[in-house]
């Protein structure tokens, strides 16, 4: 079995990025499945036909800068996102950067709340086909379809860039400019754009901005969105310090082959070594 060098002990002062699984689904609107992602992730990325070496040449199985540590446990209950919220907001008192898998995008929303606590003026580059932005889904305001309306209303984040969008209905297109975010739609989206970000960002990532050719395992299928390249470019394109990440929304019952559990974990390297700097 091939090493997996961020999971072993390491010297805690000297780990710079902790990936943490968020195994949580209970706020999916449609199909569960989310909970089974973190796991299948580290397989594909452990997997022996391929390797830990990110596309500009650093291998992550060399050097303690970063540390996989497990799950969080996580109870099907209400306290689930205050256990997730704690969970991050310990590894930011320890100065490190967290990459959480999720899960379903719910997650965002705790994770971002703890992160508010220590950036205060934290800016948010959102990929996805969604807008997650409604007040409610289905009688539920924790739904995975609502966590950037809760993040926006506490004005928990400065400036809130989402990228991909290709579903926004009317209520979520008043919500965006309620809150006064800055949306790329799909159609609109030109390869090259280049962001600017003052301060530090987090980069959450719904693996539904990718177009279903590229990504088929996520519970909503929505055809024209971003290829593979076009995403790692992206990621490779932002010059701002990137404090925080989430892969979110896999759902391995619906993957074709382990595709989209490879391209996760292509993502989570790539973020990695941007993380890491």
């Amino acid at each position: 079995m091939r090493k997996q060098p961020g999971s072993s002990r390491q010297k805690p002062h000297r780990t710079v990025v902790i990936v943490t699984g968020i195994p949580f689904d209970v706020h999916s609107s449609f199909a569960r499945g989310a909970a089974l992602a973190p796991a299948r992730i580290r397989e594909a990325l452990y997997c022996d036909a391929g390797n830990l070496c990110t596309e500009s040449g650093r291998d992550l199985g060399e050097g303690d800068m970063w540390q996989d540590i497990g799950d969080l446990h996580l109870p099907d209950t209400g306290d689930a996102l205050q256990r997730i919220e704690d969970h991050v907001r310990r590894l930011l008192a320890e100065d490190r950067r967290v990459l959480a898998l999720g899960g379903d995008h719910a997650v965002t929303y705790p994770i971002l709340r703890a992160y508010a606590e220590r950036f205060p003026s934290l800016n948010v580059l959102h990929l996805d086909a969604h807008p997650d932005l409604y007040d409610e889904l289905n009688g539920d305001r924790f739904s995975h379809a609502c966590p950037f309306a809760r993040i926006m209303e506490e004005k928990q984040i400065r400036r809130l860039v989402q990228i991909g969008i290709r579903t926004a209905t009317p209520h979520q297109q008043r919500q965006a400019a309620r809150f006064g975010v800055e949306t790329i739609r799909m159609p609109d989206w030109r390869p090259g754009t280049r962001l600017h970000f003052n301060g530090p960002l987090y980069v959450s990532i719904d693996l539904d901005c990718l177009d279903p050719a590229f990504a088929p395992g996520v519970s909503h299928h929505e055809p024209g969105g971003l290829s593979t390249r076009e995403l790692i470019r992206i990621i490779q394109g932002v010059t701002a310090p990137v404090v925080g990440a989430d892969i979110v929304e896999y759902n391995p019952r619906r993957d074709v082959n382990g595709v989209t559990a490879v391209v996760a974990a292509k993502l989570l390297k790539e973020l990695i070594d941007l993380m890491a700097g």
